[in-house]
Parts: C-alpha cells; structure tokens; sequence
C-alpha cells in the first residue's frame, strides 16, 4: 500500500463512506466504518468480522480510513503544548557519534559510523586500526529520505567482493547487491525478492534464500511460501541462479544455507514447523557428496556455530533446554555422535564466539549477560569483568587475537572495548559523548511474584533520590514470546521521560528466553495467559510497592509485545492509565493466513488446530475481546505501518476500528499508521524521532506529566 502518496487526498475527517460520532469529554470524532456482515465458523462457533474490508489495504475505501485516522491522531498531539521541545530535546540527545564495534576482514578493519542524525549508519574501511577511515558503504545515498537500510553484508572468503543486503521501507523483502573490493565499484549483480536470508559465499557466488515474485499488488501481505535456496555466481543475471535446495513438501517453511569460512561444509536449515530446526549438510571438498540429514526432531535448534579441522561445532539446546556447546566429526555428524564440549549449566548459554585460538561464552543469568573465555576443548578459563548489568557483544577471528566487545545497560550508551584474552584485560577503546548525565540515574533488578507463584525478574531505571510516594508514573515494557530475553539495553528516546520523573520498567515474562526452554514454553500455546498474568503482576507490584498508581502507569509492547498489551487491556483496563500497543498482533483467529504469520504457530497455536486451540486463543485475542459495556479503557494510541509485511497494518486496523467502534469511556482510542515503514527494523532516525515524538507526548500527556524542557 502506497500511503504516503494517498494521505494527503482527503481534507476533512468525514468524508466518502465513512461517517461520524462524537465522543463527549474527549472531543475527538472518530470515522463511523461500515460494519459488514461476515461470519467464519469456528468447530461450529460462529465468529463476527465486521471489519475484514480493512485487510485488503489497496483498496480506495482503506485509504480514505487510513488518511482519516492519521488526520485525527495529527490534531490530537498537535495540541499537546510540549510536543515540538520534547521533539528538539529527543533530536539534541539522538545527535552524537555512534560508532559500532570494529571487525577485521582480511587484514582491514571496518566498522559502522553515524555521525549523528543521519538516517542510515555509514560502514567505513581503514588499513590499520588506528589509521584513517574512508567509506566504503553509504546508505543514506540509496534513498532521499533514508527509508532503504541496510539489513546485512557478507564479505567472500577471498576477499574479493562484499554481498550486501537491503530493504526497501522497512519490508522483510530483500534485495542483494555486490561490491568489488579491490575497486570500490559495484558489479552488475541484482537479487530481488530474496527474504530472511543473508549472502553465504562458496567461491565466486554465494547461497541465498528467496520465494517467487508476488502477486502485484499482494507483496506485503499476502502468504509466504515456496522457499528456496540459490545459488548465485558473480557475473551472471538472477535468471541464472541454481536451484541448490527446496521441498515441495513443505510450502510453508524456511530454508537457509552458510558455509563456514574454510568452504568445507555445506548447513542447510529448515525451519517454521516446531520450536526448532532440521539441520542437513554437504561436504564440499568430496566429488559427489549427497546431502545429509544430521539432526531431525523439529522441537530442538541445531546451530552449527564453527568448523575446525574436521569438528563441527554445534550450539543446541538438545536434551539442553539452557543450551550447551557440542561437538562431532565432520565423517559422522548425525547427532546421535554428538559429544558435548561444553555442557548445560544453571545459567543459559546464548551466544559462542570462537576468537584467538579460544572460545568466548555468552550466558544469560537473571536476564543479564555475562562473558566466560574457554579453551576448545570445553575448559573455563576465565571470566571477563563487565562494567555492570548489562548485554555484550564480541568480534574477532578465530585465528586473530585482536578482540573488541560493546556493552550497554540503560543508562550505559553502547561503549566499546579492547579485549586482552590472554592477560584478562579490558581497555576503553570508543565512548560515546551523549548528552545527558548518566550518574544521575540509577538501575535497580527486582523479582516479584505472578499469579501463580513465579518469580518474574523486572529491571527499574529512575532519577537518584526517587520517592515511593505512589505518585511516580512509569512506562512499563514487555514482550514475553518466541524464546527472545529482553536484556539490558540503552536508548536514548526514554532519557526525557527519565529526567521529568518517570521510572522504565522492563519484565522479563515468561514465553523469553531468560531462563531457558522451560521458561519459553511455559509461556506458549494454551500457556500463554501465564505472559499475561506475569505482566499484570508487575504493574501491581509497582503499585504495592508505592513506586506508582494505577492512574500513573502506561504500558507498552511491539509485536508479540503489542498481542500483550492488547490482551492485558482488555482483561484489566482499570490498572493502567495509558497503552501503546505496537504492530501488534492483534487477531488471534487469522493472523496465520497473512505474510509469514503461519510461523508463529508453534508459540501461539492456531485457530484451525482444534476445539481447544480455538477456544483459548478466542478468549484472549486482543480484537475480540475488547468490552463494550461502559467499561473506562486506559488512553490507547495504536502503532502501526504500511510496509510492516510481518505483522500485516490490518491487525492495528481491525482492533483500532472496534476500540473506537465500543463503549470503553472517554479517554482517546487511536491509531498512528507510518508511512514508508515497517515492523521497526531499518527505520531511519528522523521517522523514529517523530514516532517517539508522538508516543511519549502521548504517554505524558495522558499521565498528567508537566515536563521541563
């Protein structure tokens, strides 16, 4: 859908087919939509979806909805007095260098660089690493406002080239193109509608993953299948491209291949059936080698994570729910050979690195991450110190001993480091100069009971000097699915929430991955009112414990995040003051029919699976359970945008229009829809100024907040 050339056309509110209401004390009128009479038959159920016109998004009668939602959403923060100085403090604070960590690609290092405000970050190129960068890569030059971004690069094993991947306004679709290293040009080469994939090279080409072109006019939502793995040589159109895998069998899942840098082995992965993967390969250097299946039960990850000599290694959570390191011959790899290098232990391992001749360990305790260098033989041989709670990243080569790390916490902006592996030893190599003073904030980790019991972790940053006088308002975030923990992190856009007095709660739910597969699960399927009830805990625990009030509480989620606040409203709308519910998954009963939706079936269940099935995700789903008997909703600004092809802008249409449709009292029911964007990845930083702009002008609006600014 094509918004940003149609929003303009309407002048006034009501118009076309749409008509109008008035909602008394908040003086907001919202576009009265057609409600048509059609009814799906759930094992014998009958189900209303007054609303399914607003899933086909290139039709006339969606756009003059969009444009009048986005017209009433417009006038209502316009009148929000602080809004342009909380926009110019978000921007002053946004305006610093941000340079990523430094990695070395055959004997040059790179790294990514934004000098401030520029949409797209820049990837610079310098002989030595502490000579004189020059760009190698600009973004920003891809579009005029910054909507293409960069989603990946891979550079050959030779050195030659350098594959990178793009999206145009923020869609999952991807298109490949390459750079000649040796000349800073690029080739003729030009994939499209490649998706979910990276560039793994073998030799001059590479592997990708990618479907058939789509229906015109169907791109971003219509199903995902037929996926398959090519194999693409320099120089040659993408009609040449070799069909190196598909199964026919399966329509509905994802097929993915790497090749380790030494170009002996061929992984192929197999994926979106269960909460795992199938793993197969090939070995390269035998004439003739067919490929194998090596690991098949769908319901455990198989991650071949290095090859060294003739051992694969393999990061799993096989008969592991917290994941362990393990091992096999690249003769015999079948997993049934497998011998761990590192077992499970108490904590949850989530990221290998090999680096220096050795091993570098993530592991996840209590939602913050911490580092272990071992030997490759599965010995500990040290902790690396981090400055604080926090998330750390590493980059090196296993065959280099230089190593650089990032860290961030919430109020740490990501500072990087130089690692010493064999004294244990961290330097400061690059800190940012935000501008904002980080010593007067501090971070707190709190565990609180659920409703049934469970201990759920909960991180809380605010001012230093910070009363419990139950008066403080707070901008709870959560997310609680697919096996993702929520680490700490910083952003720059909570800072003027923190300096006017707010406290940012983040609860690591059930249905993450804090604590390993079993915390997953418990929060999947017909256990998923158990992520509910966890994040419902935790804004009664800030109540209990006089952080704040429920008059002074917003709550906040994108995705599977956007599904929790959407249900968490509906069930207890009295708790909380304001909800941003964002891209969010919004329908239970349909959301496997659009894009790629069907994947998430292995945490959510469907609606066609049974009785059962239907009747739980039915009695939650955030569309169709929304009150309407007088029943005071919190303040409710909706998110979402035109190109989000993961969580199709018809979720957020539907629930939008049956929000404002009900009787849920007078505080405000909207809906911003983005332009040019998608589900959050590769925005460019001057949309999401302006989306963090509205959402907290909103937020603090709404929670009676007078900020300084």
């Amino acid at each position: 859908m094509k918004l940003a050339q149609i929003i303009i056309l309407l002048g006034g509110i009501c118009m076309f087919n749409v008509g109008c209401t008035k909602k008394s004390e908040t003086n907001i009128t919202y576009p009265q939509v057609e409600k048509q009479n059609v009814i799906d038959t759930y094992f014998g159920v009958e189900v209303a979806d007054p609303y399914r016109w607003l899933e086909d998004d290139t039709t006339q009668a969606v756009a003059n909805w969009v444009a009048a939602e986005n017209e009433i959403t417009q006038n209502y923060l316009g009148k929000i007095q602080f809004r342009d100085k909380l926009k110019q403090r978000l921007t002053d604070i946004v305006n610093y260098e941000k340079i990523g960590t430094p990695f070395k690609k055959h004997g040059k290092y790179y790294f990514f660089k934004n000098d401030g405000l520029q949409n797209q970050s820049v990837l610079y190129v310098k002989e030595t690493i502490d000579g004189e960068a020059s760009v190698l890569l600009d973004p920003n030059t891809l579009s005029e406002d910054g909507t293409v971004a960069l989603s990946g690069i891979s550079f050959s094993n030779s050195g030659k080239y350098l594959a990178y991947i793009i999206s145009r306004s923020g869609s999952d679709w991807n298109e490949i193109y390459v750079i000649d290293l040796s000349t800073r040009q690029h080739t003729a080469d030009h994939i499209k509608w490649a998706k979910f994939t990276g560039a793994s090279w073998l030799g001059d080409g590479f592997y990708y993953s990618a479907y058939d072109a789509p229906e015109k006019g169907k791109e971003y939502s219509s199903v995902n299948e037929h996926n398959k793995i090519y194999y693409h040589k320099i120089g040659d159109d993408q009609s040449k491209d070799k069909l190196a895998y598909q199964n026919l069998e399966y329509p509905k899942r994802f097929y993915r291949a790497s090749v380790d840098d030494d170009e002996k082995v061929l992984f192929i992965t197999e994926s979106g059936a269960g909460l795992g993967n199938r793993l197969f390969m090939q070995v390269l250097n035998k004439v003739g080698a067919p490929i194998i299946e090596i690991a098949s039960d769908y319901e455990y990850e198989y991650v071949p994570v290095e090859v060294i000599d003739n051992t694969i290694y393999f990061y799993t959570n096989y008969n592991a729910p917290k994941y362990k390191l393990a091992k096999a011959d690249i003769n015999a790899p079948e997993i049934e050979t497998w011998k761990d290098v590192v077992a499970e232990s108490e904590n949850v391992l989530t990221d290998v690195n090999f680096i220096a001749g050795q091993m570098i360990l993530i592991y996840d305790k209590d939602a913050s991450e911490h580092a272990y260098v071992y030997s490759t033989d599965g010995q500990l041989q040290n902790e690396i110190k981090l400055p604080t709670l926090g998330s750390v990243g590493f980059s090196g080569d296993k065959d280099d001993k230089e190593i650089f790390y990032s860290f961030s916490s919430f109020t740490f902006p990501s500072t990087i480091y130089k690692y010493d592996i064999d004294n244990n030893v961290s330097e400061l190599y690059i800190a940012p100069k935000v501008k904002f003073n980080s010593s007067d904030f501090i971070t707190e980790q709190v565990f609180y009971e659920s409703k049934d019991g469970t201990k759920i972790p909960m991180f809380l940053t605010y001012k230093k000097g910070l009363k419990l006088d139950g008066a403080n308002p707070v901008y709870l975030y959560g997310y609680g699915g697919f096996n993702a923990s929520l680490n700490p992190g910083f952003s720059t856009m909570r800072i003027p929430f923190l300096e006017n007095g707010g406290i940012y709660a983040q609860a690591n739910l059930r249905g993450g991955g804090e604590y390993g597969e079993a915390w997953h699960i418990a929060g999947t399927k017909m256990q998923k009112q158990n992520v509910f009830d966890d994040f419902i805990a935790a804004a009664e625990y800030l109540v209990a414990k006089k952080y704040t009030n429920s008059s002074k509480i917003a709550i906040a989620g994108g995705s599977n995040g956007g599904l929790l606040v959407g249900a968490c409203v509906n069930q207890r709308p009295e708790l909380f003051r304001v909800a941003l519910p964002m891209v969010g998954v919004m329908d239970m009963l349909r959301y496997h029919k659009f894009t790629i939706g069907w994947n998430w079936a292995s945490d959510y269940g469907t609606s066609e699976d049974s009785r059962e099935m239907f009747e739980y995700l039915y009695a939650y789903s955030p569309l169709h359970n929304i009150k309407n008997d007088g029943t005071a909703y919190p303040a409710i600004l909706v998110t979402t945008a035109d190109h989000d092809d993961r969580v199709v802008p018809a979720h957020s249409f539907k629930y939008a229009a049956a929000l404002q449709a009900a009787n849920t009292g007078n505080a405000p029911k909207l809906i911003r829809i983005e332009t040019k964007a998608g589900h959050g990845a590769g925005k460019p930083i001057s949309k999401t100024i302006q989306e963090y702009t509205d959402l907290y002008s909103f937020v603090m609006y709404n929670l009676d907040m007078k900020p300084a600014f």
